[in-house]
């Protein structure tokens, strides 16, 4: 707006930018504010993705920054403490709580411990906080203690003796008076909070684990984080929504995981309805239980009723309940019968095989309305609304769970939906939109999309034809073999990278694809950086049944001014042994891309929102002084 007649839009936004920058000083006070900030390290950022429930080895990622913390200690006091020295310190401020308490069990939680303690911990803080705003990191600190942290982290070797008695009679007043602990678990968290800046999670918090639920309550309360729906967390979000075949799903999972605790536990939805049912119903003589046949017959009805609504979607060969031949124990596929493993179909109708029996349906009702009252899950679900998306674009990456559907000519896949097709961001951005209809309005088209979105032949956040009929009930194990979208090949070829990255706007020199959702197979050699470093593929593994597979235990992927790394996590056994031994999770680091420059605020997407907000405020100065807009003086 600066050098031109200002429209009368653009003179009621500048009569609004002077409410709250109501004189020529303070327009000039936070122009130069926000210049400086272009100049500070571009934030630190860490993707992570395929939690799988895994609460232990999450959360000690959470507290050890994926090693980061590791690194800063060594950093700083490489030359002045010795190895285990260097691993309790990082132990304490893993896990402050839990390790003051041992410490003092121990007999070595002593005055002269604590402010020797406290003052390495001001130090670490110091180094971090190098990288932010000193407003930025007074936030970060706790209100009660925020003035004395800051009076400590801004001392310097340099400064006279008068003012170093000054800091270290901070540090003996706080010993002296029974605070030590209370600053001690303020600067641990106030040192993690520094090291990373952004936690990105793409995709898949839900199944497999049990503890799904405790991973939800971190993220809420953690600093700064974005999630990218993945096809466990969009079934689970149908499910609170209001789709019967997406809770049906939920519940086979958790069946087939041994993880039922995190739907009666943590989110208080009963399962004794479907549990009586199932055994009064259903034999127990078959390798299969009760309640695994009940539920995977109300689940593959739903997922008919589903199917035939939206004929669009051409998955009519998806329809094999209607195929069993129970008395046989077959179901024809392909023109041929393949054996199952149960003939224990007592509810299905020859007639109509897709329509729930009155218990049947009595019983997913109940389940609906306990899902609809359980205020913990509705809470986890809205957050994964807010913070959440299909996919994400930001500092030239691209971040989607699965994949963009793609024909074998590497074309983007257009898929049918209410007589449009749709591909590329506009199918994505099409999906994102329809999945908040599930939640705002409850329709059933946005409630069948939310079931497709799990496991529908072209669904973004899956990218493969799923088998879990098959998988249930065919013996014959080749059947099970689940086709993977043409992207998953393509892919490893950088002009197909280019063209995904030119699709969402980004820069396809430099920017980065960056998926979860198909381990890597580390152990075979797999990497996770492809397609010449423009593929970035972080699903290593959290999940413990997956870890015979891939060789690691997780990547983190981190983002610093520096470039790009990722680091591959080795299995966790415990925080008890954390605790016990200072058996921290040791991770492979592989810088795969480095800058030549630091990069810094004024290089990402913040730097151009804050380059927009200096050119608004420029204009507003010009008004200012141009006498087109009045000084607000006090």
């Amino acid at each position: 707006m600066a050098g031109k007649t200002a429209s009368a839009a653009d003179r009621k936004y500048l009569a609004l930018l002077s409410e709250k920058f109501p004189t020529v000083r303070s327009a000039v006070t936070e122009i130069i504010n926000l210049e400086a900030i272009l100049n500070l390290p571009k934030g630190t950022e860490h993707f992570v993705s395929d939690v799988h429930g895994e609460y232990d080895a999450f959360k000690h990622i959470l507290s050890n920054c994926s090693g980061v913390i590791r690194e800063r200690v060594a950093d700083t006091f490489r030359l002045e403490l010795t190895g285990a020295e260097q691993a309790d310190l990082c132990t304490l401020i893993y896990y402050p709580h839990r390790k003051l308490r041992r410490l003092r069990d121990e007999g070595v939680a002593s005055d002269e411990w604590y402010a020797i303690t406290l003052m390495r911990l001001v130090r670490l803080a110091r180094y971090l906080s190098d990288s932010y705003t000193r407003s930025k990191v007074r936030k970060a600190m706790p209100d009660e203690y925020a003035y004395i942290i800051d009076e400590l982290l801004h001392a310097s070797p340099g400064e006279s003796d008068g003012r170093q008695g000054y800091h270290r009679r901070i540090i003996d007043t706080i010993v002296d008076t029974g605070a030590a602990d209370d600053f001690v678990v303020s600067l641990a968290s106030l040192v993690k909070r520094l090291a990373v800046d952004h936690l990105h999670v793409v995709g898949d918090v839900f199944d497999r684990g049990e503890h799904a639920d405790k991973i939800m309550d971190r993220l809420m309360g953690y600093h700064s984080v974005d999630l990218q729906w993945g096809n466990h967390d969009i079934v689970w979000m149908g499910a609170a929504a209001g789709s019967a075949a997406c809770l049906a799903a939920v519940i086979r999972n958790n069946v087939h995981y041994d993880s039922l605790k995190i739907l009666e536990s943590a989110y208080g939805i009963p399962l004794r309805e479907l549990a009586l049912f199932a055994e009064a119903t259903y034999r127990a003589d078959d390798g299969m239980s009760p309640v695994e046949k009940a539920i995977s017959v109300i689940l593959f009805k739903l997922e008919g009723q589903t199917v035939l609504r939206h004929p669009n979607w051409g998955m009519g060969d998806r329809l094999l309940l209607g195929r069993v031949d129970a008395a046989q124990g077959t179901c024809e596929v392909g023109g041929r019968a393949w054996e199952l493993r149960t003939r224990d179909f007592p509810t299905l109708r020859a007639d109509d095989p897709y329509a729930l029996t009155d218990e049947e349906r009595g019983v997913m009702d109940n389940l609906l309305e306990a899902v609809r009252t359980s205020d913990k899950l509705r809470a986890h679900v809205n957050f994964l609304y807010e913070r959440g998306s299909a996919y994400l674009v930001r500092n030239d990456n691209v971040l989607f769970h699965a994949c963009v559907p793609m024909d074998e000519d590497g074309t983007f896949h257009p898929v049918n939906h209410q007589g449009r097709l749709l591909a590329g961001r506009a199918y994505y951005d099409y999906a994102d939109r329809l999945a908040r209809r599930a939640w705002l309005e409850g329709d059933q088209v946005s409630l069948d999309w939310m079931w497709y979105l799990w496991c529908g032949r072209y669904s973004p956040l899956s990218g493969r034809v799923m088998k879990t009929f098959e998988r249930t009930y065919f013996t014959d194990r080749s059947t099970w073999d689940e086709p993977r979208d043409p992207y998953y090949r393509l892919m490893a070829d950088p002009a197909a990278c280019g063209r995904v990255l030119e699709e969402f706007g980004c820069d396809p020199e430099r920017g980065h694809v960056i998926n979860g959702h198909t381990p890597v197979h580390a152990s075979e050699g797999e990497r996770p950086v492809r397609a010449g470093g423009r593929l970035v593929v972080i699903d290593g593994g959290f999940c413990q049944a997956y870890h015979k597979t891939t060789g690691i235990a997780g990547y983190t992927l981190i983002a610093d001014p520096r470039g790009m790394r990722i680091k591959a996590h080795r299995s966790f056994a415990s925080i008890a042994d954390v605790l016990d031994l200072n058996a921290d999770i040791m991770s492979d680091d592989d810088r795969f891309e480095l800058e030549p420059r630091p990069l810094t605020v004024g290089d990402t997407d913040t730097g151009d929102e804050i380059r927009e907000q200096i050119a608004d405020l420029r204009a507003l100065l010009a008004a200012y002084r141009a006498g087109e807009l009045p000084e607000r003086k006090a």
